[in-house]
């Protein structure tokens, strides 16, 4: 069914069908911090396959330019076809602006002045002193030297903990990567700053609900009071350090933009766990990164396959499932004309886990990144986002999760103890729960 502009918009089952098999559980599982009971029901379930199914029906059926669901509420638009997904990253932030009702919403509970619900020249100059704290254009961030003697130390005192525990868990690990990401972003000093991750935790849990849920400003001012403090007394060879001694646009607001580097470094983590799972049940591919790390010359700076396996790890398993904007204006499709203030949803499982288009769908195969033009490529993966608006810390992302990897991976053979199934010679599951995944390890060559 068309809309009176041209558009073609779902009918009210299929708005339901979507909502039930889609959206719902994607933000049941949590949007901003993950509720560990609905990740574990989600994998029991195999919810993502499901919503991908669900969204493979929708484009079969519908085959023109974006599709406005039936809402009553307002105007929102779901991305069916590459060419259109293309389209929204390459225009954003004008016309399609990152800093949607719903985002906003929920970011504003404890980053209220960040870039990605910024607009205008503020988001100009918060973009810019983002870009240029983390080295967004550079394969190898200019603190390197500093950074990844961080991760060895962390890595070294967790595979410490493993070797007495005898097992590696979720619980042990994000505990270490807090601990890297505090030093990383502060320096030392920051190492047992627990207090802060737990507020913002807590912070998070409110974003969670957005609309939902009040603010608690007296707690959202405590918490980037101390971000303050932090960035006020950062180290040399820290993150918070560079960016305080840039010269910034008064409208950049730089200790408003640190929570989210606090934030976005735990999916991360979540990334880094999940492709050691990979790697651990995929011999052939353990193989090539233990060669890649025997054979590395660049002081861990730039392992080329270990990064192809963590974006393997956001293609099979994408931290951010919803990529969302919002349209500052009316924009013109070739099937008809999109209102001003149209939601627009970008479901990122659905081009990753197409297997109508991509044979590799549901396998582990880091080797597509290393031969993979994204200028090129039919069918769009997007695990750091793409455009204009694509994540500033995705090549500071790659270069520590594939260092930590290698750090681990290079001391201890790990076995996976707990129950997911991973095998190269099946189809990967769509949901891996991250929380439940469990290691046993040994030292490396026994």
């Amino acid at each position: 069914m068309r809309t009176d502009n041209g558009l073609p918009r779902a009918t009210v089952l299929e708005t339901v069908a979507f909502l039930a098999e889609v959206f719902v559980p994607t933000v049941a599982k949590g949007p901003i911090i993950r509720r560990p009971r609905a990740v574990a029901m989600a994998e029991r379930l195999q919810l993502d396959s499901r919503a991908v199914r669900r969204m493979q029906k929708l484009d079969d059926k519908h085959r023109a330019g974006p599709l406005l669901l039936r809402l009553p509420i307002r105007n929102q638009a779901v991305v069916l076809r590459p060419t259109d997904l293309r389209y929204v990253l390459n225009n954003s932030p004008e016309p399609f602006s990152p800093a949607s009702s719903e985002k906003r919403a929920a970011l504003a509970h404890f980053e209220p002045r960040n870039v990605l619900i910024s607009r205008g020249r503020e988001r100009t100059a918060r973009r810019a002193l983002q870009e240029q704290a983390l080295d967004s254009h550079s394969h190898v961030h200019r603190l390197a030297d500093s950074l990844l003697p961080i991760v060895r130390q962390e890595a070294d005192q967790l595979l410490a903990s493993v070797g007495e525990r005898g097992e590696l868990n979720w619980d042990v690990f994000i505990e270490s990567w807090h601990r890297m990401v505090r030093r990383i972003i502060f320096g030392d000093g920051a190492r047992d700053d627990h207090e802060l991750t737990n507020m913002l935790a807590g912070l998070r849990k409110d974003a969670n609900w957005a609309f939902l849920k009040p603010k608690r400003r007296k707690v959202r001012d405590q918490f980037l009071s101390r971000v303050q403090q932090r960035l006020q007394t950062a180290e040399p060879g820290s993150l918070a350090y560079i960016m305080r001694g840039m010269e910034a646009h008064s409208e950049a607001a730089p200790a408003d933009q640190i929570p989210q580097w606090l934030f976005a470094f735990e999916p991360a983590g979540m990334a880094t766990f999940r492709a050691l799972a990979l790697l651990v049940t995929h011999g052939e591919k353990s193989a090539r990164v233990q060669q890649e790390i025997q054979d590395d010359t660049s002081g861990r700076q730039h392992l080329p396959y270990l990064r192809a396996c963590v974006l393997e790890s956001l293609r099979l398993w994408p931290t951010t499932p919803m990529i969302l904007r919002q349209t500052t204006r009316e924009v013109v499709w070739d099937d008809g004309t999109m209102p001003q203030d149209c939601g627009v949803l970008i479901f990122a499982p659905y081009f990753h886990r197409d297997d109508r288009h991509l044979p590799q769908a549901h396998s582990f195969l880091p080797e597509v990144w290393l031969t993979r033009n994204p200028d090129d490529a039919d069918w769009p993966l997007v695990p750091f986002s793409d455009g204009p608006v694509y994540c500033p810390g995705r090549q500071l992302v790659l270069m520590l999760t594939s260092a930590m990897l290698s750090y681990l991976i290079e001391k201890r053979q790990f076995s996976l103890a707990s129950s997911q199934h991973l095998s190269p010679r099946d189809p990967l599951p769509g949901t891996l729960n991250h929380f439940s995944l469990r290691f046993t390890a040994k030292p490396a060559g026994l």
